[in-house]
């Protein structure tokens, strides 16, 4: 197939790039810098916004699968005004574009996945959030909901939409885990504010392969949680990487200091939580290669720890879990 990614060259889209392009795919990556640094076998394509017809346009039509991964990370700096409209701008207004394709190809893609958080619910407590489970209300469940209204006008008899709500997702290679490393190796580690918030988690493997169900899935559309079976606690989650580490785990990080330091984004990101779990790929057959989080940690942080399988195996719908 021919699959075409904006924001591929990220976290997360460099090693999704490469694992279908080891499958076998043929992909095209969009980005906004001529020299990025996308995955060996993969063509570059220059995403330029300004112009009147672009010519990244014709990379869409007659493409299988568009993957939609663009956005301005969440918590790499303070939440300004300012930052806060880039967060979404950069989200709403991508979209946008890559629809606007879709819907003027003469030949649209068959499937687009585009990129959405569990933020989509806000803050719940301890109740078990599925897809079901309807929208917040805070800065990041509005970002999230406009993100997917924007996606779903692609929708056609020609074209499915998937929406991937992602959690937390581990890998030692980036995203949120390496930043919380360096206070438990100081021995200084713990639960972040109570503690008794959710994480909702996935480790980056799993991820990977919940995209792939999406794509190999002719009857999955909507939105789709790609968390593991499993959440925990914030407290649950300091005390497994503590073990993982080897290090002390009882220091706890203030709510108050937090939101002094991090404001609005304390409470949204570290704070709050979801206990979200895959229902739809459950139902779908999905098997989780890292189920629990010391599983997850395990193949993270211990020496001679089996590697991951390159793919989801099905099982039978019948032993699903439910929430």
């Amino acid at each position: 197939m021919k699959i075409v990614i904006a924001g591929g060259t990220g976290f997360l889209g460099l090693p999704l790039t490469t694992a279908l392009l080891a499958a076998g795919h043929s992909l095209v990556v969009l980005t906004r810098r001529e020299q990025a640094r996308v995955a060996p076998g993969a063509k570059a394509v220059v995403w330029e916004h300004a112009k009147t017809r672009p010519t990244w346009i014709k990379e869409i039509d007659g493409a299988d699968v568009v993957i939609n991964l663009a956005g301005e990370p969440i918590g790499e700096h303070r939440w300004s005004a300012a930052q806060k409209q880039r967060i979404e701008d950069s989200r709403v207004n991508a979209t946008r574009l890559l629809v606007s394709a879709i819907l003027e190809a003469k030949r649209p893609p068959a499937t687009l996945i585009s990129g959405s958080a569990v933020g989509f619910y806000g803050s719940c407590g301890d109740e078990f959030v599925t897809e079901e489970t309807g929208a917040g209300h805070d800065f990041l469940a509005g970002v999230c909901r406009r993100w997917e209204a924007q996606a779903v006008e692609a929708g056609s008899a020609s074209t499915r939409v998937v929406c991937i709500r992602t959690g937390l997702v581990l890998d030692r290679e980036g995203g949120a885990l390496p930043r919380m490393l360096p206070p438990f190796r100081l021995g200084c580690g713990g639960r972040v504010g109570t503690g008794r918030q959710y994480w909702p988690w996935i480790h980056r493997t799993d991820w990977i392969n919940l995209v792939r169900l999406a794509i190999d899935t002719p009857d999955l559309v909507g939105p789709m949680n790609a968390t593991a079976p499993e959440p925990v606690t914030n407290q649950v989650f300091a005390r497994e990487l503590g073990k993982a580490l080897g290090r002390p785990s009882f220091i706890p990080a203030p709510r108050l200091a937090l939101r002094l330091m991090l404001g609005e984004m304390a409470d949204a990101l570290l704070l709050s939580g979801q206990r979200a779990v895959p229902a739809k790929a459950d139902r779908f057959g999905y098997r989780f290669t890292y189920e629990t989080l010391p599983q997850a940690l395990a193949a993270l942080f211990q020496k001679g720890t089996p590697a991951a399988a390159p793919a989801s195996a099905p099982k039978d719908a019948a032993a699903a879990r439910k929430p």
